[in-house]
């Protein structure tokens, strides 16, 4: 199965970004992120399952690719999440604050948390997309709870 990359931007555009922006933490880089994403996609020639092994393997390529971006010599000129926040609407003010929580959260944490929340992904699929064990996932998911718990709650008692 192949889609063609037009489509496929107009649907995953803003999951792949949200995806590699977790990783980089630079709104450039997450950009072009997102290109090389899809221009590695028009390139390779393989054939897909279905539609959901696509956005998988688009969400690995692009986590992959930000991860490599964290090691070049350009990270010193990364958008801070304070200015990356402004640019962003949020419903609530506790959305706004949960997921300015969640970007804190160390990386291997804050990805699959990413993926399992706002992205629906299962623990089964997050664990194929990142290469881990379902139980290492699960493992993860677990313990980002707890310091997103811990986080939350200091600054809710220190609201009071």
């Amino acid at each position: 199965m192949r889609q063609s990359v037009q489509e496929l931007m107009e649907r995953y555009q803003n999951n792949l970004f949200a995806a590699a922006f977790n990783v980089c933490k630079s709104r450039e880089d997450a950009e072009d992120v997102v290109q090389d994403t899809f221009l590695q996609y028009h390139m390779n020639k393989k054939q897909f399952e279905n539609e959901q092994h696509i956005r998988a393997w688009l969400i690995r390529v692009a986590i992959n690719k930000a991860k490599n971006c964290n090691h070049t010599f350009w990270r010193k000129n990364k958008l801070s999440l304070e200015d990356y926040m402004e640019t962003l609407t949020f419903e609530t003010s506790e959305s706004e604050n949960l997921f300015e929580t969640v970007m804190k959260l160390p990386e291997k944490y804050r990805i699959v948390i990413h993926l399992f929340y706002y992205e629906d992904y299962a623990i089964r699929e997050i664990a194929e997309i990142l290469h881990l064990s379902e139980s290492n996932v699960k493992v993860r998911l677990s313990r980002g709870r707890v310091l997103l718990k811990q986080s939350l709650k200091e600054e809710w008692e220190d609201d009071e």
